[in-house]
């Protein structure tokens, strides 16, 4: 039985929440008189009256200061957290199309159950991510269910600043992936996403190298490039540019502005056995790209932009709320008449809705239409439920120029 520390009183608007589904506590005037605790814990949450909500895991430094984990009183212990795992495990053998693909999300955090952490396969290992240091106490519990469920060579954990103004700083040749258990990966992992074979980094770099909740969105695109001219914009290691190559486009023309990531998807496509001399890579910010582009005539019949949340360069700085309407006017006058400007977002803050309208601000300050044929999101791994909307957070609107 739960002891009076291990209890926490919400007030009315969390308790409305909660009982919504909603799986976050986030930090208020209420939780302010809360008893110290410690990170990691979990405590019963209850309203005034005492009566019992969820039980949940504490992180008293967090904005979300606590993340439901049921909806019964419970122990974190090897029991609770097998079952959870085994049940992620069994939706994605039931319900996610894996063929000829090694590489995938297994745990999705508030998805499926437990909040603030996420597991990704990548071949033979696995990669723990913490989005919640009152994790961080468990490592070794979820090392250990894992290893029993699922028999990786080895598993990794890729940390990563808590704060976006922290990211500006960081170094994309730090190593900050680290072995937890079993044996280490190459440097250079090979997996395959859709028959194609990706490199990916397990220990250095923010990311892996390969985003995985764009990999259905990258079957689609196959699906529309043979015969076409690509521009892929924010190409990051080349993932979508090895996919339209390999589907057959004419001319695939990535941008990136980082040296490395434009070498690591020249070896992306060289793991592919696909010619280079047909394809180019350009260095450089994109908006200053395009306008290079668009002054030497060129034309494409798909216009692909999938930035990060934002991006920093020595001359310039992209940021998806505000910075989308201008990328999108930017690039209009390259696309042919009919061509696919196709665009993309993982910024959780930016809604379906609000991502519309950057598209069609963009779209009228270039004074054309744009139509939206298709709307999609995130993969089957990537499960959120449905009273969680910060859970849908991937938006991959493919548009047809008028």
């Amino acid at each position: 039985m739960k002891t009076k520390e291990a209890t926490r009183i919400v007030g009315p608007e969390t308790v409305r929440m909660l009982e919504l589904g909603h799986p976050w506590v986030v930090a208020d005037a209420y939780t302010r008189k809360w008893p110290a605790g410690i990170s990691g814990q979990t405590v019963e949450l209850c309203d005034s009256q005492g009566r019992y909500l969820a039980t949940a895991l504490l992180e008293p430094h967090d904005r979300i200061i606590a993340r439901v984990l049921d909806r019964k009183p419970i122990q974190l212990d090897r029991s609770w957290l097998t079952e959870r795992v085994r049940s992620a495990i069994e939706l994605r053998r039931n319900h996610a199309d894996m063929s000829d693909t090694t590489a995938y999300r297994i745990v999705n955090a508030e998805g499926d159950g437990l909040p603030g952490l996420t597991v990704d396969r990548y071949a033979d290992f696995l990669m723990l991510q913490i989005y919640s240091a009152a994790w961080r106490p468990h490592l070794k519990l979820v090392t250990r269910v894992l290893q029993e469920l699922l028999s990786p060579r080895g598993i990794y954990e890729k940390s990563r600043p808590q704060k976006t103004r922290e990211l500006e700083a960081v170094s994309n040749s730090k190593n900050y992936g680290c072995l937890l258990a079993g044996a280490a990966a190459a440097p250079r992992l090979e997996v395959l996403e859709n028959g194609l074979t990706y490199l990916v980094s397990l220990e250095q770099g923010l990311n892996t190298g390969l985003f995985l909740d764009q990999r259905r969105n990258r079957r689609d695109l196959m699906g529309r490039v043979k015969g076409k001219r690509v521009l892929n914009l924010f190409s990051y290691t080349g993932a979508f540019s090895v996919a339209a190559a390999a589907a057959g486009a004419a001319e695939v023309t990535s941008v990136d502005a980082s040296p490395g990531y434009t070498d690591w998807a020249r070896d992306n496509f060289t793991a592919n056995r696909i010619n280079l001399k047909q394809h180019e890579c350009i260095v450089g910010d994109c908006f200053a790209v395009l306008d290079r582009l668009a002054q030497s005539g060129k034309f494409y019949d798909v216009i692909l932009m999938d930035p990060p949340s934002f991006s920093t360069t020595a001359k310039s700085r992209f940021t998806t709320r505000g910075g989308t309407s201008d990328l999108v006017a930017a690039a209009l006058p390259l696309l042919t008449d009919n061509g696919l400007l196709i665009a993309s977002s993982n910024h959780q803050k930016v809604d379906v809705a609000e991502y519309l309208k950057e598209l069609r601000r963009g779209a009228i300050s270039a004074r054309c239409d744009l139509r939206v044929i298709s709307l999609l999101g995130q993969p089957e791994d990537f499960p959120y439920p449905v009273t969680f909307p910060e859970g849908r957070y991937l938006k991959y609107a493919v548009c047809a120029k008028a």
